[in-house]
């Protein structure tokens, strides 16, 4: 399908890899322009390479997005570069585990900015280049703003908070034809959901029991069905969409616990049970 985003400028953050880099792959693939915004030099241009040689323009912004200062500068770098910016794809973060109970003020403040600044100084900054074009900002958020996770208070109130800037913006930018839309995983396979996996003692096992709680082929979700529809809400194909907050997830969120109730009523703990 022709999404429409040949020769557009798309600023992606946190985009040198996982999701981010995913998001970057499918642009080049529909003939746009990902601008990588990432503190990791080698990764980052590695993939701008790959993208250039398979033909496609590609640019990267190195720097530490908790400082606002490398927000607008990477801003500036892009409008400098390619004269434009058609849209933002909010994407990096941490999930640092830094909790209520083992967590301090001071960790707390330090993952807020880590996790939710940039969001806010990102689109701050991109916002006049957006007005020019009527761009759309894609926000990537987290099941851990909906359901919670435990141990990860900052980061779960970051999440939130990128919910909630979803809605905000949405309507204050209304009057400027920008759209905005969030989209929440919940189980997605990268090379940083890996390593954390690799950290238990029995790796394979509890990666079968959290593949088990998602409905939708007991499998977690991939990066790139996450890009799919990063670039969906991009395009004009979506004209008609914005402050909504999209669930790509395989069920995870809402029916893990339909699931249940149905498997229950099978083996008779229901009785009665009926489903409507």
């Amino acid at each position: 399908m022709d999404l429409g985003l040949k020769g557009k400028i798309i600023v992606v953050t946190g985009g040198a890899k996982g999701i981010g880099a995913a998001i970057a792959r499918h642009l080049a693939a529909e003939g746009a322009c990902p601008v990588i915004v990432d503190r990791e030099e080698q990764a980052s241009w590695e993939l701008v390479e790959e993208l250039r040689e398979a033909g496609v323009a590609a640019g990267a912004y190195i720097g530490e997005l908790s400082e606002p200062t490398n927000c607008r500068e990477a801003v500036y770098y892009t409008s400098r570069e390619y004269g434009r910016i058609d849209g933002l794809v909010n994407n990096a973060g941490i999930n640092d585990g830094i909790g209520l109970e083992y967590g301090s003020p001071e960790e707390f403040m330090t993952s807020i900015r880590n996790n939710l600044l940039h969001y806010y100084c990102m689109a701050h900054y991109a916002l006049p280049a957006l007005r020019e074009t009527q761009g759309s900002i894609v926000n990537i958020s987290s099941k851990c703003a909906i359901t919670g996770q435990g141990h990860t208070s900052a980061y779960a109130a970051a999440k939130g908070g990128q919910l909630a800037l979803t809605r905000e913006w949405a309507v204050e930018l209304l009057k400027y034809g920008i759209r905005v839309n969030a989209i929440i995983p919940a189980e997605v396979s990268t090379p940083m959901y890996e390593a954390w996996i690799n950290t238990f003692e029995h790796p394979e096992e509890k990666l079968h029991r959290i593949n088990a709680k998602i409905p939708l082929g007991n499998r977690m979700t991939t990066a790139e069905e996450i890009a799919n529809m990063v670039l969906f809400l991009l395009s004009e194909r979506a004209s008609h969409i914005t402050g909504q907050h999209m669930y790509i997830d395989g069920g995870y969120v809402h029916l893990d616990r339909a699931i249940d109730a149905i498997a229950n009523s099978i083996n008779g703990t229901y009785g009665s049970l009926r489903l409507k």
